[in-house]
C-alpha cells in the first residue's frame, strides 16, 4: 500500500474514512493488549482488505484508546499507586508496598524512553523499513518461540508484590523490543514476566501497569506530531471515532484476557503468534505482499 505523508508524518488513516477507521478501531483495541501483536494486524488487514496501510502515526496515537481502557479497568490499581505513593512520600514511609511498585513502574520504563528517544528519527517516518512485513513477519515468529519458552519455564508462583527492583528492570529491558513492529508490548512484557515466574494473571496485571506510561509518552507525542503537521479537522474527526471505537474494544479485551489466564495458559497465543508470522512471511515470498 502507498504511504501517505503529511510533513513527514504517515498520516494514511485519514484517507480510509470513519466506518473503515472504526472497524479498524475494533482491531487495533483487540489486538493491543493481547500478545499478539497489533502492528502486525493494522498492516494485515487493511492489505487483505484492499486498504490504505492507516500508518504508524494511526496505530501510535490508538495506543491512547488502550490507555483509557486500563485506567478504566484497573482504576482501583492505579489509584493504589498514585494516592498510596504521596502518602508514602508525605509519611517518608519508604518501604510502603504502593511506593515500591511505584518505583518499579518508573525503573522498567526508563529503558523504551530512552530506546525510543534514540529511534525516533525512523520509527514512525513515512515509509519506513521498521513497518516492513518481513520485520513483522519474523517478529511474530520470534516472540512465539520465545513466548513459548517462557511459558515452560515459568513456574508461575510469583506475585507483583515479590518482585525485585531488578525485576521490574529485567520486563522493562524486554518492553524495548515493542518499538519492533510484530513484537507486542504486551507480548514481550508479559514475557518478561512470566520468565521471573510471576502467575499468568499477575504477569499480565504488571505488563497492563507497566505499560501506562509507556502508552501514554508515545500517544501524546504522536498527537504532538499530529498537531504539528496541521492535519485538517475532518482528519482529527476520523481519528476520535478510531479512539472511541478502540477503547471499547479494549476494556473488552482485557476483561476477556485476565479472566482467561485465571484459568488457562498462554499457549494459544504462542500458536497464533507463529501461525500469523508464517502466514505474513509465506504471503512476503510467494505472492509478492509489501
Amino acid at each position: 500500500m502507498a504511504d501517505v505523508c503529511t510533513q513527514g508524518v504517515d498520516t494514511g488513516f485519514v484517507a480510509l474514512g470513519y466506518a473503515k477507521i472504526a472497524f479498524l478501531g475494533v482491531v487495533q483495541g483487540l489486538t493491543e493488549l493481547l500478545p499478539v501483536s497489533s502492528t502486525a494486524h493494522m498492516r494485515l488487514v487493511p492489505a487483505l482488505l484492499g486498504w490504505q496501510d492507516p500508518g504508524s502515526a494511526f496505530s501510535a496515537t490508538m495506543q491512547l484508546a488502550a490507555l483509557a481502557a486500563i485506567v478504566s479497568y484497573f482504576w482501583s490499581d492505579v489509584r493504589y499507586v498514585t494516592f498510596g505513593s504521596l502518602d508514602a512520600i508525605r509519611q517518608r514511609d519508604w518501604s510502603s508496598p504502593s511506593i515500591r511498585l511505584a518505583i518499579a513502574i518508573v525503573i522498567a520504563t526508563v529503558p523504551i524512553v530512552i530506546a525510543g528517544l534514540l529511534l525516533s528519527s525512523s520509527l514512525n517516518a513515512c515509509g519506513t523499513s521498521f513497518r516492513s512485513l518481513w520485520v513483522i513477519g519474523i517478529a511474530c515468529v520470534v516472540m512465539g518461540l520465545l513466548l513459548a519458552v517462557a511459558e515452560l519455564y515459568s513456574r508461575h508462583r510469583k506475585d507483583i508484590g515479590q518482585m525485585t527492583l531488578m525485576d521490574a528492570l529485567f520486563v522493562g529491558i524486554t518492553q524495548v523490543g515493542a518499538l519492533i513492529p510484530g513484537v507486542s508490548r504486551s507480548g514481550s512484557t508479559l514475557t518478561g514476566a512470566l520468565f521471573l515466574g510471576l502467575k499468568r494473571e499477575e504477569a499480565a496485571r504488571f505488563s497492563f501497569l507497566l505499560g501506562l506510561p509507556a502508552i501514554a509518552l508515545a500517544g501524546l507525542k504522536e498527537l504532538y506530531e499530529l498537531h504539528k503537521a496541521h492535519i485538517p479537522m475532518e482528519a482529527w474527526s476520523v481519528l476520535l471515532v478510531g479512539l472511541i471505537v478502540g477503547s471499547i474494544s479494549s476494556f473488552i479485551t482485557i476483561w476477556g484476557l485476565m479472566r482467561f489466564l485465571e484459568r488457562f495458559s498462554t499457549w494459544p497465543f504462542v500458536i497464533y503468534r507463529i501461525g500469523l508470522g508464517a502466514v505474513i512471511l509465506f504471503g512476503v515470498l510467494t505472492m509478492g505482499w509489501a
